[in-house]
């Protein structure tokens, strides 16, 4: 978190973080077209339109008294890139752990978890983190429910895990997640307006 008192200015790092095709880039993209935002957001992407090493991008806002100017990541979940993560991760002020909800996926996202926690080491149970599980407007499928997740991140902690479940494809959560987010880094703080 970076404070430029001349400019009344708190520069706030947030990353996505999960495994690959969780839904980080999607949810990232819903984020910036719903503030209108969407030519800020920048991918560095594969042929394939995968995420090669991160999604960046620059919301701004209006606070009573301080600007707030947040830089927002994605995380890579491909393997192959995975020495780009604890780079996209340097600084971070708050993370949102995008999982896919879909049961065959459960261990990927316990995975994904692990090496979160890893890169932080004892410092990660002071992150501001909300979990997201993502997809959960699919069909006729098995889903993760908060109790399997939790069962198997040991994340022991005085302060609870949030989790909401998103549908990143049409945006539904996904605006909770981000204010919930805000809130866990700035208890006090009101956003007016988007600049």
């Amino acid at each position: 978190m970076i404070f430029d008192y001349e400019n009344k200015v708190i520069q706030v790092k947030i990353v996505f973080y999960g495994p690959a095709m969780s839904g980080k880039t999607t949810s990232m993209k819903f984020l910036f077209n719903y503030f209108n935002k969407s030519e800020n957001m920048h991918s560095i992407e594969s042929s394939m339109g995968r995420t090669l090493f991160f999604d960046f991008g620059v919301l701004e806002f209006k606070g009573s008294v301080w600007d707030l100017k947040l830089l927002v990541y994605s995380a890579t979940g491909q393997d192959f890139y995975a020495s780009t993560r604890p780079a996209t991760l340097r600084g971070v002020d708050g993370i949102i752990f995008v999982m896919d909800s879909q049961k065959e996926h459960l261990q990927r996202n316990v995975q994904s978890w692990r090496e979160l926690k890893l890169f932080f080491g004892e410092n990660f149970h002071d992150m501001p983190i909300v979990a997201t599980l993502n997809k959960y407007d699919k069909e006729n499928i098995s889903k993760i429910t908060q109790s399997d997740i939790l069962s198997k991140l040991n994340h022991k902690t005085s302060k609870p895990l949030n989790f909401i479940k998103t549908e990143a494809i049409n945006g539904k959560g996904i605006l909770e997640t981000f204010q919930l987010l805000i809130q866990l880094i700035f208890p006090e703080l009101i956003l007016e307006k988007t600049i």
